[in-house]
């Protein structure tokens, strides 16, 4: 990934999305030729001259400090994930995170509290969106990630690019685009990672709408909030997914996908549990049972 270029493009489509109204500038009477705030405006609001902010939007104005990076996201008024990918793409090269080299692996104490986690879909993600392990409810939910190949165990790649997904999926478009803007987020992280470069290139290729998401510069962190599918033996799911970071491995979040008590979903969970518990009899159908 070229960072100075990277830099440039996030910098221009945060300043274009702000208005000089949304940013408490009174109206100067000059005609405006780009959308949202100039260049001048920008360094202005952040207290710094607009010679160095075209050097930063270029990638030529060396390390920024802290202070300054705080005081670009507060004028180009950025959430907390599009400031940790301001610092990812200011910091300084040789200061940049290197992409851990070795296998991702999911302790014993989180597969066995997946394992714990056995009313409601749950599972592990790693770096790139790879699914690292996933629990019974996960697998018939979402699709059996553990019949795939270990390379093909991605949950960016399954919801862009699997034909599946698009009918599992409720709100298929909003689901894809916040995948690919977790991707845009990891990419600032790891700058050199191939495979996640890799992943790209793939979802460019293959994908339609993949390179509108990621030309938009959206990043994403993903904590909570709720999630609908269609399942074709359930029906429609509702969820509220609650994504944790485990102590030890900031690459890894636990993602759990909980159910109302006493709704519909819950109890389509309960009929999708006993289809899918190990000592189910393939031959009887769902409703028989």
């Amino acid at each position: 990934m070229d960072r100075s270029s990277e830099t440039a493009d996030f910098l221009r489509s945060r300043r274009a999305r702000i208005t000089p109204g949304l940013a408490g500038l009174p109206a100067d009477g000059r005609a405006r030729r780009v959308p949202g705030l100039r260049r001048d405006e920008v360094a202005r609001l952040a207290g710094v001259s607009t010679e160095y902010y075209t050097r930063l939007e270029q990638g030529r104005a060396g390390n920024p400090s802290p202070e300054v990076i705080e005081a670009l996201a507060c004028a180009l008024q950025l959430d907390p994930a599009e400031r940790e990918h301001l610092t990812d793409l200011l910091a300084r090269p040789t200061a940049a995170r290197r992409t851990p080299t070795g296998p991702q692996r999911v302790r014993p104490g989180l597969h066995l509290m997946l394992q714990t986690l056995d009313h409601v879909p749950a599972f592990v993600l790693g770096r790139r969106t790879d699914v690292l392990a996933s629990n019974r409810l996960a697998r018939a939910v979402l699709t059996d990630f553990d019949a795939l190949p270990a390379p093909r165990r991605n949950l960016a790649r399954f919801y862009l690019l699997d034909p599946e997904a698009r009918e599992r999926v409720t709100d298929w478009a909003q689901l894809s685009a916040e995948t690919v803007a977790m991707l845009r987020l990891e990419a600032g992280r790891y700058p050199h990672d191939r495979r996640l470069a890799d992943l790209v290139g793939e979802l460019t290729l293959k994908s339609p709408e993949f390179t509108t998401w990621w030309n938009d510069h959206r990043v994403l962190r993903r904590t909570h909030g709720t999630k609908r599918y269609r399942h074709p033996v359930a029906g429609d799911l509702v969820f509220s997914y609650e994504s944790f970071q485990p102590p030890g491995d900031p690459d890894q979040t636990l993602c759990v996908y909980n159910v109302e008590p006493g709704s519909d979903s819950a109890q389509a969970m309960r009929l999708l549990d006993s289809w899918t518990a190990p000592e189910h009899d393939e031959r009887t159908p769902p409703r028989a049972r």
